[in-house]
């Protein structure tokens, strides 16, 4: 069941349960001492001037917890029928500022330790005694279960009784009134507040907490910045929102120790801009926050271009330089394939980048590189990589994408979708920030800067084809072409490698048989296609062939195993989730968060350099450091929503949470010091 079809289940479930509750008959009732997973007690606290404050006060058993008054995606409410002599009126009830809990993708508004809802009270003319009962229904739930409660509580409110020193700690925990009004404006796609907050007001993990329901997207990244002494947040609207509102109430968490603001929002101005608050997803839905487009193409351009010099991308562009090298006979033919190659690359980044945003659009969780999270793509282009080193070795000579007999811009165009496709996984390291726009700004900028990339990684080969001195370098062509283009195999086929190696982590043991499988037949075919051509027979047959076998192969493939437990690591590490790094940042200890995927060869070279060394082990075991590992090499909507959090669009992704709980992005390089000298400082 998908994430969407069980939220609205669990929306359902919920107002069944209200329903209940408001037709339960007086005997459903438990009697006194009954046992409650959240027991209940009214207390009252002393008389001020014909006021007094009444205390619910809940106190969870371990592993269960209560709902503040707006639920979030699941859950219920607590509600109140009182019970009060003539002329006693009872007011608003004030809760504690909650926590987040998110289970399977749907974000609560909870309380897992004991907590007291505070509720004003004017006496009138009542004096004397007056006694107070109330009837109140509440959900108790854990992760996995949820049982209804309720308790009928009864107390007196007595002037001049003695003080409760228990009030006092129960007041501190509610949030603070805001003495300022805030503004708001909302439209289709977000609600943006301003909130008059003094810049040295410190925010540590902050999250905004809004009274109405369903008017927001709860589960949804909020973004912060600070402009001067106002806060400015924004928030995505809920996929069924309601009516517009004439004003918004809503607490304001500050900290992970549970300090707030409550305020009040009507509508108005919202500034924009302002510098991003680190650790919040650090940028304005509508892209006012981000740094400046043209800054953000130069960065998708410089990415692009150090592409070219990535590992994972050579044995793709050594197809190229073949190529270019067969190409420097016509000065006409050399343009050519360049503009041709250049096309394929901006091509395929172009479709790649919509194809995310829509599917981001539409509600899944995705991220850059989506495309090596799929089983099936993963197993296509391992059948490709296997085909190519083939053609490299002689195998056959069938017209693989650069390497008819003459180059051709079809040819050029094809390398260059294969060579943008396999390449976006390690666009990380270099422009992150500019990825991470691409998922906030408005559809036209981020298409540009898709665009930008493949400028980028398009750039070298477009300067040999237009600039004669570059293309004059080039060796001239003759019988070492063919000596290097065997050698070429050999990177290709460790290509090959390491996707059937990725086709085992994606899709479990079966899946790496069934390729295996695949390969061989496909080789079996490509051979007989070879041999057509050596005898000077037409390899129509063979040809088509393999292109119903590659396309079955896809089609049929076996569904991909359970996901198996993470790697083990000398770093003890835990795997992710929202609810453990909560816990984590509460305990007081530094906490590492380590974002990694099996394809992501940036990943792969830090975590042998830099993060499993025995130093590394040894600085987080003396500092007490908390270590979360999110594996992305799957698609998890808990991982991809925390990256978009951070203005990541991918992995690799290192945070650093300080005993202050205090959040540092560090860098995608990691270098073998910089984790041992973290956990030291």
């Amino acid at each position: 069941m998908d994430t969407r079809r069980y939220r609205l289940l669990v929306t359902i479930l919920c107002h069944l349960l209200a329903c209940l509750f408001a037709a339960a008959p007086a005997h459903a009732a438990p009697g006194p001492g009954a046992p409650t997973h959240i027991s209940a007690e009214l207390v009252a606290g002393p008389v001020r001037d014909g006021q007094a404050t009444l205390a619910i006060r809940m106190t969870p058993q371990p592993g269960w917890h209560g709902y503040w008054l707006n639920p979030g995606d699941a859950g219920l409410g607590m509600q109140l029928a009182w019970d009060v002599p003539p002329g006693v009126s009872v007011g608003t009830p004030r809760y504690p500022v909650p926590r987040t809990l998110v289970v399977q993708g749907l974000m609560n508004h909870v309380y897992e330790r004991e907590y007291a809802v505070l509720v004003p009270v004017t006496l009138g003319k009542a004096t004397g005694r007056v006694p107070v009962r109330v009837k109140a229904n509440w959900l108790a739930c854990t992760e996995q279960l949820c049982v209804p409660e309720r308790a009928e509580l009864a107390t007196e409110i007595v002037p001049g009784a003695q003080h409760d020193a228990r009030f006092d700690s129960w007041t501190q925990a509610l949030p603070a009134p805001l003495d300022a009004p805030a503004t708001f404006t909302l439209d289709a796609r977000a609600l943006r507040i301003a909130v008059p907050l003094p810049a040295s007001v410190p925010l540590q993990g902050p999250h905004l907490f809004v009274q109405q329901d369903k008017l927001v997207d709860y589960a949804a990244a909020q973004t912060f910045s600070r402009k001067g002494d106002t806060l400015l947040i924004s928030i995505p609207r809920a996929r069924f929102a309601g009516q517009d509102a004439q004003a918004v109430q809503a607490v304001l968490r500050l900290d992970a120790a549970g300090n707030g603001i409550a305020f009040s929002a009507r509508p108005g101005a919202v500034p924009t801009g302002g510098v991003p608050v680190a650790g919040t997803g650090a940028a304005q839905t509508d892209g006012s926050a981000l740094p400046a487009l043209p800054w953000l193409l130069l960065a998708a351009l410089a990415g692009g271009l150090l592409l070219n010099i990535m590992p994972c991308v050579f044995p793709i562009l050594s197809l190229k330089a073949l190529s270019l090298a067969r190409a420097g006979e016509s000065q006409r033919h050399a343009r050519v394939e360049g503009l041709a190659y250049a096309a394929g690359v901006i091509v395929a980044c172009l479709a790649l980048g919509a194809i995310l945003l829509v599917l981001r659009a539409g509600g899944e969780q995705v991220g850059w590189a989506f495309q090596l999270q799929e089983p099936a793509v993963v197993v296509a282009l391992f059948a490709l990589a296997v085909a190519i080193t083939a053609n490299l070795v002689g195998l056959f000579e069938f017209a693989v994408p650069g390497f008819a007999s003459s180059g051709s811009p079809q040819g050029a165009f094809a390398t260059g979708l294969l060579a943008a496709f396999v390449a976006t996984p390690c666009t990380g390291p270099f422009m992150a920030s500019a990825m991470g726009a691409a998922l906030l700004l408005p559809v036209a900028p981020a298409l540009a800067l898709f665009a930008t990339l493949g400028l980028g990684i398009a750039l070298p080969f477009l300067a040999v084809a237009f600039i004669p001195a570059l293309r004059a370098r080039l060796p001239r062509p003759g019988k070492w072409m063919e000596t290097f283009r065997h050698i070429m195999a050999v990177p290709m086929g460790l290509t090959a490698a390491a996707l059937g190696w990725l086709v085992w982590r994606v899709g479990g043991t079966g899946s790496l048989a069934y390729v295996l499988a695949l390969a061989v037949l496909l080789l079996a075919l490509l051979a007989l296609a070879g041999r057509a051509q050596r005898r000077g027979k037409p390899a129509l047959v063979p040809a088509l062939a393999v292109v119903a076998v590659l396309a079955l192969g896809v089609l049929t493939m076996p569904k991909p195993a359970p996901q198996t437990q993470a790697e083990s690591s000398i770093l003890n590490a835990v795997p992710f989730s929202a609810q453990a790094l909560a816990d984590a940042r509460a305990g007081g200890k530094p906490v590492f968060v380590w974002m990694t995927a099996d394809w992501c060869l940036t990943c792969k070279v830090n975590e042998n350099v830099a993060i499993e060394r025995e130093d590394t082990r040894a600085a987080f075991a003396k500092a007490g450091v908390v270590v979360l590992r999110g594996d992305w090499t799957r698609r998890d909507p808990e991982i991809t929503r925390y990256l978009t959090q951070q203005g990541a669009a991918g992995v690799p992704l290192y945070m650093w949470y300080g005993r202050d709980g205090q959040p540092q992005q560090l860098p995608q390089v990691l270098t073998p010091a910089l984790l041992a000298q973290k956990a030291g400082a």
